[in-house]
């Protein structure tokens, strides 16, 4: 094989110059509005992600989860025990099993009450709202209140939504989003969620 030492390390030094000097024009220091939305798997598995990134700089976090009413899944079972966090779970179940439409929205309308309170504290460093993309899209919370509670929450305060299809008002208002492709899940074929991958 030919030696391309030298081209490569040309090659690596044009690429330096141009990663450095993006770094050197990223000079702002603002709070990020981070989207995780698409069909795929991860998107939960992210966000809390940046919650144990966020405690190993010791800092201070709220989640609030929307869905979900469980509260055995791993990521509470840990992270909810850590210091420096508030961890709510405000969801009454999937809506395939509430079936309750009125009665979604009551739950809904409570737990973006508690999630206001989060967003309007200046101590926490980041604030997850956890699959808050089905709430809008179902009509079960007021759009423009939501967007209004976002944008002014304290200026250094990062927040991660998450869930499928989010709407447009969101992805105009955040700083970052990213779609999860679903390429393939383990469930079509069968296998039920697994402890420490899905729960």
């Amino acid at each position: 094989m030919p030696d391309n030492s030298g081209q490569h390390g040309r090659r690596m030094a044009r690429k330096k110059a141009v990663v450095d000097a993006a770094i050197a024009r990223a000079d702002q220091d603002k709070g990020l509005l981070l989207i995780l939305t698409g069909n795929g798997k991860g998107k939960s598995s992210s966000a809390f992600g940046m919650v144990a990134r966020t405690l190993g700089y010791g800092l201070k976090v709220g989640v609030a989860q929307f869905l979900k009413s469980r509260r055995d899944t791993g990521e509470e079972k840990f992270l909810g025990d850590q210091p420096g966090v508030q961890w709510h779970v405000l969801g009454d179940g999937f809506t395939w099993d509430t079936q309750n439409r009125d009665a979604d929205i009551a739950s809904a309308q409570r737990g973006w009450a508690v999630a206001q309170g989060l967003l309007t504290d200046a101590s926490l460093h980041l604030v997850v709202l956890d699959e808050l993309t089905y709430l809008l899209n179902y009509g079960y919370l007021d759009a423009q209140q939501v967007y209004v509670d976002l944008a002014a929450r304290p200026p250094m305060q990062h927040v991660v939504i998450t869930g499928r299809a989010a709407p447009q008002c969101l992805l105009d208002l955040a700083d970052t989003v990213s779609e999860i492709q679903d390429i393939k899940h383990a469930f079509r074929a069968g296998v039920r969620a697994q402890s420490g991958i899905d729960l």
